[in-house]
């Protein structure tokens, strides 16, 4: 799940974004699609231009070739003819050319259309996918045992709000030194949702009496920090 989060709510508003920059880039790619085919219309005039006058210039070989063949005057006959083939070959080559420039404006044209919105959106989104999914996984590496709680509670009193802090404990730093492991697990789901994970079943809180036999067992396991003692936790 490093490229989701495990939290519904967090993964269905992650797979509706990815679905929204996914429709964002085929519209825009039909749309680029249009534009292209509308503008390589405008090469159509040419191409026909080009196509009559190869036709015509077929002809005007044939009526060389036929003329070439009169006695004595044949040379002086076909000249007109190849003098005009000449010509067109010229308009054949001019018109060919521009229907080339007119496709290829047609070409960029459509990918442009393309690019630019897609980019602009992917330039958003992208940093802010690939952030998350480094932070999940490093958050993730970390989440193994009751001991890495306080790891994320601390990153979480660095972090949060006053606000939220206040709302969890009065008093969240004092709680952190006293291993108090209530407050210890909420500083940690919260620095956790940021990271779009959820604490391991293992790793929550008991809902029932046996929650203060759970704490005292997380706090022995945790140990004293910054000089407490298992008496000055008591």
């Amino acid at each position: 799940m490093g490229w989701y989060a495990s939290r519904p709510g967090r993964f269905a508003g992650q797979v509706l974004g990815d679905a929204g920059v996914l429709v964002w880039s085929v519209v825009w790619a039909l749309v680029g699609i249009a534009v292209q085919q509308t503008v390589a219309r405008l090469a159509g005039p040419a191409r026909e231009t080009a196509r009559t006058a190869q036709r015509v210039s077929d002809d005007l070989g044939s009526a060389a070739t036929q003329a070439s063949e009169v006695p004595g005057l044949g040379g002086q006959l076909r000249r007109p003819f190849d003098a005009a083939s000449g010509s067109l070959a010229d308009l054949i080559t001019a018109a060919n050319r521009q229907a080339d420039s007119i496709e290829g404006f047609a070409t960029l044209a459509g990918w442009l259309v393309f690019l630019i919105p897609v980019a602009v959106l992917v330039a958003f989104w992208l940093p802010r996918r690939i952030a998350f999914y480094r932070r999940s996984r490093a958050a993730q590496q970390f989440l193994d045992s009751a001991a890495d709680l306080d790891l994320f509670a601390l990153r979480a009193m660095a972090s949060q709000p006053m606000h939220l802090l206040a709302g969890i404990s009065p008093d969240p730093v004092g709680a952190w030194r006293s291993g108090d492991r209530r407050v210890i697990t909420r500083l940690a789901e919260v620095e956790l949702a940021r990271s779009g994970l959820t604490l391991p079943a293992e790793l929550r809180l008991p809902h029932s009496g046996a929650q203060h036999t759970g704490n005292q067992s997380a706090d022995r396991l945790a140990g004293p920090r910054d000089g407490a003692t298992p008496d000055s936790r008591r």
